[in-house]
């Protein structure tokens, strides 16, 4: 009994993750990216950049970089990785375009998909993540806008976006897998080139940013009121998660129960980086002056699919 004891504890210890236990998130603030632990504390300044998205391990983090384009209009991005101990930045550079962004990676952290301007249209890029094997991600069936903010699937080998019209689930042939008609999914709101969606750590529900059709009272926001839904991928039922008074976006999944967001409140000039429930009750705050956010995977959702 005592060896089998010793054989199964040494097959738990090799069978566990290795994603460390601490998580940590990431946010974008004025021009620079940062990352903190969990509850927001221990803020910490990492680089000049965008849009960051951490490894799921917390020891890496993707971003972009932004600079005056001497070629064309508007700014040069290309798609950044920092060493968060050390502090060594590599710039992806044999990316077959100056202008890529939003890079977010695949569950098990050995590549990373972008949104990358190619032939002027936008296409989606994968990437592994020493800067070796980009390709595109091709399907003439698709518009330029299914690629502005696309997200992995948890089985890592396919993909979340959408074109304004439609959501879209592709594997990374670009083959279409599943496809859900943002009109009957959505009745009540729209989506833009920018909004965001994240899959649920167990893969069963994607949260989606919307901007309402309502109108709304708020004195101080140009444009439509954005909000956040889930999406049920097995009953495609949808569901407003956030209340009715916040002005919410940027959804990022923390556990199949919670979420990051970033809410304005009436009065304020930016938005903050809240916690928030399924429910939509008692946001919390974390961070103060945020934006983008995202977080490392749970230990828990490694080992269980949780």
């Amino acid at each position: 009994m005592k060896r089998l004891a010793i054989w199964i504890s040494l097959l738990l210890t090799l069978a566990a993750p290795t994603f460390g236990a601490q998580r940590k998130i990431a946010f974008e603030r004025g021009e620079n990216v940062w990352v903190a632990n969990l509850d927001g504390s221990a803020a910490k300044k990492i680089a000049a950049g965008s849009l960051p998205n951490i490894w799921p391990d917390a020891t890496r983090l993707a971003f972009n970089t932004s600079e005056d384009s001497k070629t064309r209009p508007g700014p040069e991005r290309h798609i950044a990785i920092t060493d968060l101990a050390s502090g060594k930045v590599t710039v992806l550079k044999d990316i077959p375009s100056d202008n890529c962004f939003g890079p977010v990676w695949s569950p098990d952290g050995n590549k990373i998909a972008f949104s990358i301007m190619a032939e002027k249209e936008w296409h989606l890029g994968i990437v592994n993540t020493d800067g070796s094997g980009f390709r595109f991600v091709k399907n003439a069936g698709l518009k330029s806008e299914a690629f502005g903010a696309p997200t992995w699937a948890r089985d890592g080998k396919s993909i979340f976006c959408h074109d304004l019209d439609n959501l879209y689930h592709i594997d990374l042939d670009g083959n279409v897998l599943k496809k859900w008609a943002l009109s009957k999914v959505l009745t009540e709101a729209g989506m833009n080139g920018n909004d965001r969606l994240s899959v649920s750590p167990n893969g069963k529900a994607l949260l989606i940013e919307v901007d309402l059709g309502a109108e709304h009272e708020r004195k101080n926001w140009d444009g439509p009121q954005p909000a956040i839904y889930a999406l049920n991928l097995d009953t495609e039922e949808t569901t407003r998660v956030t209340a009715k008074e916040d002005f919410a976006w940027d959804p990022y999944w923390l556990t199949n129960d919670e979420f990051l967001c970033l809410i304005q409140k009436e009065r304020e000039k930016e938005p903050s980086l809240y916690r928030m429930p399924l429910s939509g009750k008692n946001p919390k705050l974390l961070v103060k002056h945020a934006r983008t956010p995202s977080a490392s995977a749970a230990q828990s959702s490694q080992s269980s699919g949780q």
